[in-house]
This record gives structure tokens, sequence and C-alpha cells, in this order.
């Protein structure tokens, strides 16, 4: 990815894999262990005869609505938290950042919000887990909702930029089928005046005795291998932490 990267027209990719466990216990017992572990994350249990049995804490909210206000946040940047929020971030990460923050707005405003305005950088903890966060703020026509919905989803966040290219990346290179995984879920009424969604990161889903866990992370020029590695297994610990108890 970094060479291609180097070598085309896309800025950004955000790679991912699974990791297969065992996970002898309940869905039950794991979800109230993610509520436990995880409470200012969106912790899901989820269920359908089709798809399967998931479970989730996703620290990222894609969208969240009441009346004409809207919230949403650029979440990205990645390292192990180790008792202190003030840490050093590299250009990477800043760029990363940056990246998906423009994004972000330039779709608020191709559809019609107003009044954006962009919270400053802050580091944030999502569990053993800290990341670079700026919260966005604008006023939305609900019925313009499920468009800016449409097209707000996926962000750089969870495929890259532009978007068209690394999804084509993605595809060609990923060797497997995320399923739900950097999807979103929550809640969407009928009138679209009360909207809370989530983009489906630090997930897994459970068959039998079995839970295949998902995780991935961005890939710029700038990204070393071995660090994007390592990356993924940091985010598996939020998991693996509850699984592995």
């Amino acid at each position: 990815a970094v060479e291609a990267i180097r070598n085309s027209d896309f800025s950004k990719v955000v790679l991912s894999r699974t990791i297969e466990v065992d996970a002898p216990e309940s869905a039950e017992v794991l979800f109230l262990r993610l509520l436990n572990n995880y409470q200012d994350a969106f912790v899901y249990l989820w269920f359908h005869p089709e798809i399967g049995l998931w479970l989730g804490a996703t620290p990222e909210t894609l969208i969240a609505v009441k009346y004409n206000r809207l919230k949403t946040m650029s979440l990205a940047g990645t390292q192990a938290y180790s008792g202190s929020l003030e840490v050093v971030w590299g250009s990477k990460e800043l760029e990363e950042q940056h990246l998906v923050t423009q994004y972000i707005v330039s779709k608020l405003a191709d559809s019609g919000c107003q009044n954006i305005q962009i919270g400053q950088t802050q580091t944030v903890r999502a569990g053993k887990l800290l990341h670079l966060k700026n919260d966005i703020v604008a006023e939305v026509n609900s019925t313009q909702l499920v468009n800016l919905i449409r097209s707000l989803h996926p962000t750089p966040a969870v495929c890259g930029f532009p978007m068209e290219a690394s999804k084509a990346f993605i595809n060609q290179n990923e060797g497997y089928d995320r399923q739900f995984y950097t999807g979103f879920l929550g809640i969407f009424n009928s009138e679209a005046t009360e909207v809370e969604l989530y983009v489906n990161l630090r997930c897994m889903q459970l068959s039998g005795n079995k839970a295949l866990l998902y995780v991935g992370g961005g890939i710029t020029k700038g990204s070393v291998p071995e660090n994007e590695w390592a990356e993924t297994q940091n985010k598996a610990q939020t998991m693996l932490n509850v699984l592995l108890k």
C-alpha cells in the first residue's frame, strides 16, 4: 500500500484483516463486559438470522442529529495509552487526521449544511488506545439527511482518500469480505429528527465458540509497515480484553 500510494494518485488507504480466537463464553457475558469496560463507547449486541451475531464497542460517531442540529467527528491516528493524554503525534497521524476532517467538512458543505464549526484537535482515549479527534457541528435540513449520510460514508477514516481510488485498491488487495465492519449502525427515527449512527469499529462476529475480530489501520506514504501492523494488534485488544478474561 505504501508503495502504491507513492506511485499513484491516492494519498491514503485503510487496510484491515481478521483475527479468529476462541470465545467460550456467551454473547450476553461478553456484552456486559464491553459495557463495563468501554463506558464512553457505543456498545451493542446485534443479531439477524441471515447475518449472524455481532458485538462491538465503537468510539466513532458517524452522525448524530436532534431536530436540525448535527454533530459528527473526525477520528484518526492511533497510539497505545500509557497513562497520560499528553502525548506527541507524528506527521503521519496529523496528516491522516487533517484528511478526514477536511473530507467530512466538504461533504457537509456540499449537502447544504449551514454554520459548520470545527472544534480543536484533541487527544482522546478509547479503552487502551489514544486517537486524534475533532468535533464538528452544523445545522442540517432533515429532508437532506439520508443523502448526506450516503455521501458521507465511507469517510477516509475507514476507506481512504480519494474514496474511489482507495476503495478500488481495497477491493483488489485486501483479500476478504469486511461484511459489516466499517459500516454503520444505530438509531434512525422515521421523521429523521433524531438520529444516532456509529461507525462499526472495534467489533467481532460470533459463530459457535469462535470469534472473528476485525481490525485495520490507515496507510499513507509516511507509514512504517511494522508500526501499522502493531497498531492493528493494539486495536484488537479492545475485543481481546473481554474474550480472554
